[in-house]
């Protein structure tokens, strides 16, 4: 494809959420080229913000402003004690990745809007009152951690992992140590809860009167979105991410799966695509769809909403 480059130039920022919190985030541009418009990168739970950087360079190489950020809890956004902070998984949707977009938004009024969510940063735009603005999408692994969508044959493990020993060790400490388990960043107990406790239906966690309303904002997203994911992705597996799209009624999602030999490699798994590795084949792919929206992988395509059933596959 033809493509102009710009070496990229990243600036700390502070990004105000509605309710008092600030979070802490970068913002990339690029010199010398037509700007084709700003990406907000959701990261995945318990991942700091910087392992997107690279990607965020290089998207910023290529026409795009790019913001990374660090929802409540985690990296530049933890506040001096976690315990009894208050923080849940719904608050980085609502308050969080909101006040993401306003910030890029109110940058560059006059230029489209693009996400990329990375697991649970997938799902969580459909929370946001402001969603709307979002021109396009790309969602990696999207899912909000129902374990019976993990990949069977680690099924089992994931739930003793994540869905017993998780929530026993929140209810010690008062948050979740991840950091000190090697298991992630560490986590406020109201999202290592959300997450131990998650239900089939997303909207079961909510309380039962704000339930109608967080549908309805899944529906007011409007943006195309394709929905990557990896055959070897134990979280992020087809059925998981095909319960995330179902949520999002307004557009009509693409998903694809990826076998990590369709990039050269032999394993990808949930975090590897954004693995510097994967700037020549995925990364570059990517570009192709937050510009133009065009699906680099047409013949990985095995659902769409419209089509109401796989396609193949």
């Amino acid at each position: 494809m033809s493509e102009t480059s710009s070496v990229p130039v990243v600036h700390p920022v502070a990004i105000p959420c509605r309710d008092g919190v600030t979070l802490g985030g970068h913002l990339w541009t690029g010199a010398g080229r037509t700007l084709i418009g700003t990406v907000v990168i959701n990261p995945a739970t318990g991942v700091l913000a910087r392992y997107y950087h690279y990607y965020a360079a290089f998207l910023a190489e290529h026409g795009f402003d790019v913001l990374t950020y660090d929802y409540r809890g985690i990296g530049q956004s933890r506040p001096a004690n976690l315990r009894g902070c208050g923080y849940r998984w719904r608050d980085w949707g609502e308050l969080d990745f909101d006040a993401a977009l306003r910030f890029a938004r109110n940058r560059k009024a006059d230029h489209p809007l693009f996400v990329v969510g990375h697991s649970i940063g997938g799902f969580l735009p459909g929370l946001s009152e402001n969603a709307p603005m979002i021109h396009r999408m790309l969602t990696v692994g999207a899912q909000y951690a129902y374990w019976r969508d993990y990949a069977r044959n680690r099924r089992a493990h994931l739930f003793f992992k994540w869905h017993v020993i998780m929530p026993a060790i929140t209810a010690l400490y008062g948050y979740f140590p991840g950091q000190r388990l090697g298991w992630l960043e560490d986590l406020p107990a109201g999202v290592a809860n959300e997450w131990s406790f998650r239900r089939s239906r997303m909207e079961s966690s909510h309380a039962r009167q704000a339930r109608e309303e967080i549908l309805r904002r899944f529906e007011r997203v409007t943006a195309p979105i394709l929905a990557v994911a990896m055959s070897d992705d134990e979280f992020g597996t087809v059925p998981a991410v095909a319960r995330t799209l179902r949520y999002y009624r307004g557009t009509d999602p693409i998903h694809v799966v990826l076998e990590p030999s369709d990039l050269g490699h032999e394993d990808v798994g949930h975090f590897g695509l954004f693995h510097n590795r994967h700037a020549p084949d995925f990364w570059r792919d990517t570009v192709g769809w937050l510009r133009d929206g065009t699906n680099p992988w047409p013949d990985k395509r095995i659902w769409q909403k419209s089509l109401g059933e796989r396609t193949h596959g």
